[in-house]
């Protein structure tokens, strides 16, 4: 299948590696201009250089704070001069701490709001105006599986990326008749670095090793395995496409079958 993605423009926030990179090497394949985005310039530029040489696509490596209102649009508009146009956007960013309610300060709580929530508000304002000049385009947010089964240690994340769940829903209606889709991308275990980082706190809590905990994890999804970046990777490059052409404001999860919820 043709996704239609050859030459379109699409922005990867978070992408020097995990799911944001997933994505960025699955648009990549199918022919799309990638401008890709991180705060550290020598994994954003190593970020690049290896999508070029896995795809043969143009990349643009840009270095942007997710919490920095300027940066942000800062790497929107580096976007439209380098390609001359944004046709896809995909907000990402790290994850708030762990931790549960009576760990966080009313800073922490800001904090989270300005890294996960308001950042994704503040990227999709800055990529709207030139979707708009190109008649249409499409947005894909990634949140977590908490926002459909909150997960005891991860309450900021439980919070705010509901926030942006209902963001997304909101928007999606409000830019259909523009012809810009808005959707939401759920990874449940998914081998990055972030989910090793959650299997070692767990399993530091639980006495177990980090293997140990991997394998417990394992148990409870029915696909018997994690998933792979590639594969995550390959379900953003659909939402993105004009494959998806008549799905707006869902949410897809990609996690082997592990949720109970059918909603």
């Amino acid at each position: 299948m043709d996704l239609g993605l050859n030459d379109k423009v699409i922005m990867v926030a978070a992408a020097s590696k995990g799911l944001g990179y997933g994505i960025a090497r699955a648009v990549a394949q199918e022919g799309a201009l990638v401008s890709i985005a991180s705060r550290s310039q020598a994994d954003i530029e190593t970020a690049a250089h290896q999508l070029q040489a896995e795809t043969g696509a143009q990349v643009m490596g840009f270095v942007m704070d997710a919490t920095d209102a300027q940066s942000i649009q800062d790497w929107a508009q580096a976007t439209q001069i380098h390609f001359g146009g944004i046709d896809g956007l995909v907000v990402n960013a790290g994850g708030p701490p762990t931790g549960g309610f009576d760990n966080f300060s009313d800073a922490d709580w800001q904090a989270a709001f300005e890294l996960t929530l308001l950042s994704s508000v503040r990227m999709i304002r800055a990529a709207l105006p030139a979707m708009r000049q190109r008649g249409g385009g499409s947005i894909l947010t990634l949140t977590s599986s908490s926002v459909k089964e909150p997960i005891d240690i991860l309450l900021l994340s439980n919070v705010m990326r509901s926030g942006v769940v209902s963001l997304v829903k909101s928007l999606s209606r409000q830019l259909a008749p523009e012809q810009i889709r808005v959707n939401n991308l759920v990874p449940g275990r998914i081998d990055t670095d972030r989910v090793k980082s959650l299997d070692r706190l767990t399993a530091k809590r639980l006495g177990q090793t980090p293997n140990e905990q991997k394998a417990h994890q394992e148990s409870l999804i029915p696909w018997g395995r994690y998933g792979t970046i590639d594969e995550f990777g390959k379900a953003g490059a659909f939402l993105l496409s004009d494959a998806a052409s008549y799905i707006t404001g869902e949410t897809l999860i990609v996690d082997g079958g592990a949720m109970r919820t059918v909603w």
